[in-house]
């Protein structure tokens, strides 16, 4: 049975579908322009078909840098209602999307009730699952076979992911490089352990490497975007930008290629713990090996020793890695290497992320970026106080903030008081600095 065409093949014979006008307009570009954009490979909007609407969210060149909140039971923890909580925070913070990556629980059951409470476009590691059904049925995470890991990655798709993590360019030659380079972290993404332990274990190829066109096939007959997995990326900064990550990326280059001659959008996934200096490197590196495609950075984080904290690490770096060239950033939570995020730590991470994102836009020249920017000064020479919390990125924040510690017969605020700056110069040179409004 012939399946229909996917946004990618429309978009590449000209046609002009609803998802992707609609992506155009609320990214304020042309339709012809982000049409061009998603025909290149350079851009894909992650909508799979189906009946769940979903928000047309465009991740590419040129476009406005997009946030992920990965959410997510574990093991240890496993309340369906506590990522519920965590999706409706991701969203109340902002996210452009959202990942489930639970390991514990009923997985499939979960998925659906939170594919059903979200319309933002929605992300899986099917291999999390396909492993912890081999361990429900009493072995271990090698105790899988290929017909598992398609299963589940065709469950998912069934379900209405919009796009999958998939770790397709963990190679046998790449488990070369890594063994020949040395680590002090050997490997920290845990899809990428899971398909190198099984990979050692059956001593044989990545199935999903080994049998690419095959999964391509599935992908486009749900119309998922994939999402390329960097199994070997840098848990440390020691690690960063090492052979196995370059081998690994330049593996991922050649698949996004053939993804795109399958009808499939694809993106490259990259690091990872990465230092300051190597951000632009790393994003440029991959842009160069890859053609261009989207770029979904996990932060990268800057620093090794900042645990509690590592949001701000991450946005550090996220700032950065978006300024080269990165479209996509992947949150990080205070609570990343010491547990599970709750909640409230998903909206930090959120918050953190999308003000990295909103510097690299200015930094990129993104239409309207500095526009936000201007406004808020305006605000602030008027010392109209609502007005700045209205455009402030976190208003619910900046909003308590103020009532705590602002003094109603004080026109500026707790910080100068009487000797506000914008207040006495605009005094002195006749200037009106606006009706204070309150808040």
């Amino acid at each position: 049975m012939k399946r229909e065409a996917t946004l990618l093949e429309l978009v590449q014979a000209g046609a002009e579908p609803a998802v992707l006008s609609a992506a155009a307009a609320s990214e304020g570009v042309e339709v012809e322009e982000l049409a061009e954009l998603l025909a290149g490979g350079r851009a894909v909007i992650p909508a799979a078909a189906g009946g769940r609407t979903v928000r047309p969210t465009a991740i590419g060149a040129g476009l406005r840098t997009k946030v992920n909140a990965n959410i997510g039971t574990s093991s240890e923890l496993a309340s369906a209602e506590e990522e519920l909580a965590k999706l409706a925070a991701a969203v109340e913070a902002g996210a452009d999307t959202v990942m489930d990556l639970s390991s514990g629980g009923d997985l499939g059951e979960l998925r659906r009730r939170l594919l059903g409470a979200c319309d933002l476009p929605f992300g899986t590691v099917p291999i999390y699952e396909a492993t912890t059904r081999a361990r429900e049925r009493g072995g271990s995470v090698v105790d899988m076979d290929i017909d598992d890991m398609f299963r589940v990655v065709e469950a998912h798709a069934e379900d209405g992911v919009d796009f999958m993590t998939i770790h397709a360019g963990l190679t046998l030659a790449a488990l070369e490089e890594l063994e020949v380079e040395g680590r002090l972290m050997d490997v920290v993404s845990r899809g990428g352990a899971f398909m190198i332990a099984w990979m050692l274990h059956h001593q044989r190829e990545n199935p999903f490497y080994e049998e690419f066109d095959r999964l391509l096939e599935l992908l486009a007959r749900y119309d998922v975007t994939l999402s390329l997995g960097d199994g070997l990326r840098p848990g440390c900064i020691a690690d960063a930008t090492d052979r196995a990550q370059l081998h690994e990326l330049g593996t991922l280059g050649e698949l996004a290629r053939r993804a795109r001659r399958a009808g499939v959008q694809a993106m490259i996934e990259g690091p990872g713990h990465v230092p300051l200096q190597d951000v632009e490197r790393n994003v440029r590196l991959a842009k160069e090996l890859t053609g261009g495609a989207p770029f979904y950075v996990l932060g990268p984080l800057v620093t090794d020793v900042a645990p509690g904290y590592d949001h701000i690490t991450s946005a550090i770096g996220g700032a950065l890695a978006g300024a080269a060239g990165a479209d996509f950033l992947c949150y990080v939570t205070p609570a990343e290497h010491l547990g599970l995020p709750n909640a409230e730590d998903v909206r930090q991470g959120v918050i953190a992320s999308r003000i990295a994102a909103h510097a690299a836009d200015i930094a990129k020249g993104v239409a309207g970026a500095a526009e936000w920017d201007r406004q808020m000064a305006q605000a602030r020479k008027r010392l109209d106080w609502r007005r700045q919390i209205d455009l402030a990125v976190d208003p619910r924040r900046a909003a308590a903030v103020y009532g705590e510690r602002h003094s109603e017969s004080v026109e500026g605020c707790s910080m100068c008081g009487e000797l506000c700056a914008m207040k006495i110069v605009s005094e002195h040179l006749g200037v009106e600095s606006g009706e204070f409004t309150g808040c």
